[in-house]
């Protein structure tokens, strides 16, 4: 008697079943690595705050913003503070110009002991911080903060990280925020797009977060 070919509905039952669990376990392992992105996101909202009013309670200025910077943390060059000790940081959030005071706010956190990286700051390209996404990390005024349309926020300062994708963006929102990225502390902005915020951020399209502080 010839053999009957193809699968018998066992087999094919065993393949399908065999077939789920690998797709589980792929869906399971990018949930884990998304969720491992957005901590470790997350936790540049809840750190660089935490330093900077760190400096603030120990020398009793803001970091950047530091007349004396050269006395409180030694290393700094006095000839390039600019400046105006007002109680604000003064600049960009994204700042390359070594005068700038949110600029020199990371070689005074460095200094201090407070955040880790280069203290260098004729080097640019090692010396801004970066997210694990490779974006840019700042903190500014939030009346220098131009990306957010004026009057969004109500605190005095903001911390900004940019190329996050919209999925992780929102998730950063839900995690530290109330969920919308055009309300709240935490905005979800279209880089060089001032404005209050994306409700509804594409997935896949990068953006830059601002957290008021």
């Amino acid at each position: 008697m010839k053999k009957p070919l193809g699968f018998s509905l066992i087999e094919l039952a065993i393949v399908l079943v065999i077939a789920g669990l690998l797709l589980a376990g792929v869906m399971r392992g990018q949930e884990l690595i998304a969720n491992a992105k957005v901590k470790s996101l997350a936790s540049d909202f809840r750190n660089i705050p935490t330093y900077f009013y760190g400096y603030q309670d120990r020398f009793r200025v803001l970091p950047g913003d530091d007349h004396a910077a050269a006395t409180h943390v030694a290393g700094t060059n006095a000839s390039t503070n600019g400046q105006t000790q007002n109680g604000l940081i003064q600049g960009g959030w994204n700042s390359t110009t070594d005068t700038d005071e949110s600029f020199l706010l990371w070689q005074h956190l460095r200094l201090a002991g407070l955040a880790t990286g280069t203290t260098d700051i004729t080097n640019p390209a090692q010396y801004v911080p970066r997210n694990s996404e490779g974006g840019q990390l700042g903190v500014t005024s939030v009346a220098a903060l131009a990306a957010v349309t004026a009057g969004t926020f109500n605190t005095a300062h903001a911390m900004c990280s940019d190329a996050i994708l919209g999925r992780y963006a929102l998730q950063l929102d839900t995690m530290l925020d109330d969920g919308a990225g055009n309300t709240g502390v935490m905005r979800i902005l279209v880089n060089g797009t001032p404005g209050s915020g994306e409700a509804a951020p594409a997935a896949a399209s990068p953006y830059l977060v601002c957290m008021s502080f």
